[in-house]
C-alpha cells in the first residue's frame, strides 16, 4: 500500500519538478506513494488571495494567516483517510534524520505544510 503524502505551500510549481526527477520520483512512477500539492493561496479570504499579514504586535516582516492555512490543512484532511499525521516544515523543527524517517515511514499519511 502506498503512503499518501499531501503538501500544503504557496508555492506548488517549487515540487513539481523535484516529484518528477528524484528517487521520490521513481517511487511515485513505483507507485510507493502519492504525492498531491495543495495551493494554501487557494484558500485565501479576498479575492486578491492574500495569505500574508503584519506580525501581531507590530515590527518588520510578515507573516502567514492562520485562517488561509487552517481551511487548507482541513481541507487535506477531508480529501482520505486516515486524516493524516500534520508536519511543520520548518528549519527551526526538528532535524530531519534517520531516525525521524524511520518515525514518519510508520504512518499511512503524511500531511506537510512548507510555508516556503
Amino acid at each position: 500500500m502506498a503512503i499518501r503524502i499531501d503538501i500544503a505551500t504557496l508555492f506548488c510549481e517549487m515540487f513539481e519538478s523535484f516529484l518528477a526527477t528524484s528517487i521520490v520520483g521513481r517511487a511515485i512512477k513505483r507507485e510507493l506513494v502519492e504525492v498531491h500539492l495543495t495551493n494554501i493561496r487557494d484558500f485565501a479570504l479576498d479575492k486578491y488571495g492574500s495569505v500574508d499579514d503584519s506580525p501581531f504586535g507590530g515590527g518588520p516582516g510578515m507573516v502567514l494567516m492562520c485562517q488561509p492555512i487552517f481551511d487548507a490543512v482541513e481541507h487535506i484532511r477531508s480529501l482520505a483517510r486516515p486524516r493524516g499525521k500534520v508536519v511543520m516544515l520548518s528549519p527551526q523543527g526538528r532535524k530531519l534524520d534517520q531516525a525521524l524517517v524511520a518515525e514518519l515511514a510508520g504512518e499511512e499519511r503524511l500531511v506537510g505544510l512548507a510555508g516556503h
